[in-house]
């Protein structure tokens, strides 16, 4: 006979964590779009990229904060949390390496 094990807990996914997350979705996808865009305008980017980019870099910088504070919460599941902390690092970096890369050809 199998004996059913039943764990119980007070476990909760931490809204910070998941609207971390989702700004780290936002800003690579906006990010990608932009040098999507970009590359079909053969590299001459409209004013408006620009502009997308610095809001993916704040969205990002947000997404990074809450991520942080979600770590400090008690009793929450930590998927979210690194997943929004990676989704935000990865878009930083996104960033800084379009701002390397275009210092770079100037």
């Amino acid at each position: 006979m199998k004996r059913k094990n039943y764990i119980f807990t007070n476990k909760k996914h931490s809204y910070k964590a998941i609207m971390a997350a989702i700004l780290g979705i936002i800003s690579l996808v906006s990010l990608g779009i932009v040098v999507y865009l970009t590359y079909l305008r053969d590299g001459q980017a409209q004013n408006g990229y620009g502009v997308t980019g610095l809001l993916a870099a704040v969205f990002s910088l947000a997404g990074l904060v809450l991520a942080i504070i979600s770590f400090r919460e008690k009793d929450n599941y930590m998927l979210f949390p690194w997943l929004g902390l990676l989704l935000n690092v990865a878009a930083l970096g996104s960033v800084g390496l379009i701002l390397y890369l275009g210092a770079q050809v100037l």
